[in-house]
């Protein structure tokens, strides 16, 4: 029986990779996932505990909106015929800050404007200017369709269509979000929360972080919103896993891959740690560059795109995780689902410095037994601060440093700790060990002030067949964002192949 050659192999079950596949099985092409572990999703997985279901990663989802072209997981799942319920979420993110600086996200954008006009009142007019030209940058992303930038033909017809569009977000490619506050804003401490607003999903400040992609976030949250998918956060994954099931696509579990073959300088196979060869014309990874090629590539000297990338992007920090099952009592009337707590701005980027907290079963009671509560808080952390313990030592570390959150907390919910029910840590070790990511890093992030997102590469590489997708590529960190990426990848692909591609 002759060897089975797919059209593409996809590395990793994470969203960028799902999105990849399913895209590509809806236009034909064979498709085979392979991933390490026992579940779809990598970062936006879940576990099962006890009567809970935790989310593996963050709960604050962007990308489910019912309009535009922006709501690129709802898009997904269309995609291969897929739905999923979701439930909004009136607050995205409620604030507690240094200084007494305690304010909500509202969805209604005017709510937001007030609130923090309220507290800034000398700049209520640069208040509205900055996240006005924010809402321009999404306006501009929200009337073309999204797919790959490295097709010269769909660039072409995109800004035929749309010209002006077109033209601003060039404008905006190269700026980052602190060059457009201080424009509009003078106040140092106003100027601190912008650089959290960046921090709290692109793990930089405003200097760091590319005006294109805060543009997304600070106005999809108030155009599409917050949406919470029902059952939890590993839904998303499973459903994309269905979905390309139903199109005659593969995925298999445990499968490690431990090498990309290359022949005649070209990717053409993987193999994996059992041993175990698959061939494809095209070959994607949703593992992180590093390990990209750093792992997988080790057989090849690193390919000078890759260097150049590597000086302008650095390893974001992992993250401290305590998932907690907690009585219900200890949450007052009018909690929100989402918190970050800081108590020094200088503390924002240092190990354990910001606090973010998620209570998904206050959408979803369901993930919980009754009377209960999921809190899941994660605070940046470095593998290195966890390397060279003994096992015990270990243990003791994750103890003592699960305390530490827990007492800042108790500012929030006195009595937490008395109310806990279930609580496991989980370290940048274990998010290594789970998840496959170098150090259990979170993603790339500038290594100094970049011109916006022009140093970001895209989903081809330097190695002829050979793909990335996920966070290490254009637009960078979020699950609507590597949607993004997947969704740009799949085109590229088929493009490549010869395959239906859609007149948009």
């Amino acid at each position: 029986m002759p060897e089975q050659i797919f059209d593409v192999i996809v590395i990793g079950s994470g969203i960028g990779g799902l999105v990849t596949a399913t895209q590509l099985a809806a236009k034909g092409a064979q498709v085979l996932v392979l991933e390490r572990y026992l579940i779809p999703g990598g970062s936006a997985g879940y576990f099962e505990r006890n009567g809970y279901r935790f989310d593996v990663g963050a709960s604050m989802i962007l990308g489910f909106g019912k309009q535009g072209t922006t709501n690129l997981l709802t898009r997904a799942l269309e995609a291969v015929d897929m739905t999923l319920e979701t439930i909004p979420d009136p607050v995205q993110i409620h604030y507690h800050l240094p200084h007494g600086l305690n304010l909500k996200v509202h969805r209604a954008y005017e709510n937001f404007l007030q609130e923090l006009g309220d507290r800034f009142p000398h700049e209520r007019q640069g208040v509205r200017r900055f996240y006005d030209q924010c809402r321009q940058v999404f306006n501009c992303l929200n009337r073309i369709e999204l797919l790959s930038l490295e097709d010269p033909r769909y660039v072409a017809r995109v800004f035929f269509q749309h010209p002006l569009a077109c033209l601003g977000l060039a404008k905006y490619l190269p700026v980052n979000v602190a060059t457009v506050a201080r424009r509009h804003i003078q106040d140092p401490e106003l100027l601190k929360f912008i650089d959290m607003e960046c921090y709290c999903w692109s793990v930089a400040p405003a200097e760091r972080t590319p005006l294109i992609n805060a543009g997304m976030v600070f106005s999809d949250r108030h155009y599409g919103g917050v949406n919470y998918p029902k059952g939890g956060v590993g839904q998303i994954a499973q459903t994309l896993v269905d979905g390309l099931i139903k199109l005659g696509g593969e995925i298999q579990y445990r499968a490690r891959v431990t090498e990309i073959s290359i022949q005649n300088g070209k990717a053409v196979g993987v193999k994996l740690a059992s041993g175990k060869v698959y061939r494809a014309k095209r070959i994607v990874s949703n593992a992180t560059r590093w390990d990209t090629f750093e792992t997988l590539l080790s057989q090849l000297p690193l390919p000078g795109r890759e260097q150049r990338w590597r000086q302008r992007y650095q390893k974001s920090p992992s993250f401290l995780s305590l998932h907690l099952g907690v009585n219900a009592s200890v949450l007052p009337a009018g909690t929100e689902c989402h918190h970050i707590l800081l108590e020094d701005w200088d503390s924002m980027e240092v190990a354990e410095g910001t606090i973010f907290l998620s209570i998904p079963t206050l959408l979803d009671p369901d993930l919980a037994p009754p009377g209960r509560h999921i809190l899941h808080t994660f605070t940046p952390s470095w593998i290195t601060d966890w390397q060279g313990l003994t096992p015990s030592q270990y243990r003791v570390q994750k103890e003592v440093a699960a305390a530490r959150i827990l007492h800042r907390l108790e500012k929030l919910f006195p009595g937490l700790e008395a109310a806990l029910d279930y609580q496991e840590v989980g370290t940048p070790r274990t998010h290594r060990r789970f998840l496959g990511r170098v150090d259990g890093t979170y993603g790339p992030i500038p290594a100094k002030k970049l011109m916006g997102l022009l140093g970001m590469l895209f989903n081809r590489t330097a190695i002829p067949g050979l793909y990335c997708v996920g966070d290490s590529t254009f637009p960078g960190q979020g699950l609507n964002a590597v949607a993004f990426s997947g969704v740009a990848c799949a085109h590229r692909i088929a493009v490549d192949l010869g395959l239906p591609i859609s007149a948009g």
